[in-house]
């Protein structure tokens, strides 16, 4: 008996079944770090240790604690997306939650005093944000790879921005959280269209890290809007 023949049909089937469960596995990860995050902001603020932490790093000159952050996220993102390990992955993207939680804990603390409400708010502007921009990549199938340039000159001139402000003392205002709201959003559009077309399938796990990366900086900028519109 002969065998069936599947010619290359089936080989681009298979392929789009492989690339198909890359998809759905990154973004189980992403909503899995999500909760994570979520997980340790709520056990820190109801233990009481997010007093402690954010009376710390407030007290704290804010350029150490942001170069802290840098190279962690640096080292988490590297392991995540150039380890053989899946254990040594799955270590980066937690080491790099773990960091974003314990960064994001002084801004929380202080909305939770001066904009009670604005925590909810501005996570379902982003995760509706999120939705949105991930709609457009999947419905356009665009790839967004030309973005590369702009979100690495926009990023580079974000950090000398933050660190002259706490260089020389002056406030990034609301204008300056509006643009990081539109990198943001550039850059999850940027992660998508990477997913959806040059991420290698063995990679959700990175792939994940920097979707969550991309989401926690829209969040970050969304909910320093939303507090100094309640200031005002």
């Amino acid at each position: 008996m002969s065998q069936p023949y599947f010619g290359a049909g089936y080989g681009a089937a298979n392929a789009i079944d492989r690339r198909s469960q890359f998809i759905v596995r990154t973004y189980n990860h992403l909503f899995g770090a999500i909760v994570a995050f979520t997980a340790i902001e709520f056990a820190l603020f109801t233990s009481g240790v997010a007093q402690s932490i954010a009376a710390a790093m407030l007290g704290t000159n804010w350029l150490f604690v942001l170069g802290a952050f840098v190279v962690t996220s640096w080292l988490a993102s590297k392991v995540a997306n150039t380890a053989e390990s899946k254990a040594a992955q799955y270590a980066g993207l937690a080491g790099y939650v773990l960091a974003e939680s314990i960064v994001f804990v002084p801004l929380l603390f202080i909305a939770n005093s001066v904009a009670p409400g604005a925590i909810q708010t501005a996570g379902i502007i982003t995760m509706l944000g999120f939705a949105g921009l991930t709609g457009i990549a999947f419905a356009t199938r665009k790839d967004f790879s030309f973005l590369r340039g702009a979100l690495m000159f926009g990023g580079v001139m974000a950090l000398v921005a933050i660190v002259a402000g706490g260089i020389f003392g002056f406030q990034l205002g609301t204008w300056f959280s509006v643009a990081m709201v539109g990198l943001a959003g550039a850059s999850i559009l940027y992660d998508t269209s990477n997913v959806l077309h040059h991420f290698p399938e063995d990679r959700y796990v990175g792939a994940s890290l920097q979707l969550f990366a991309s989401v926690a900086l829209m969040f970050w900028y969304v909910l320093r809007l939303l507090m100094s519109m309640n200031r005002r």
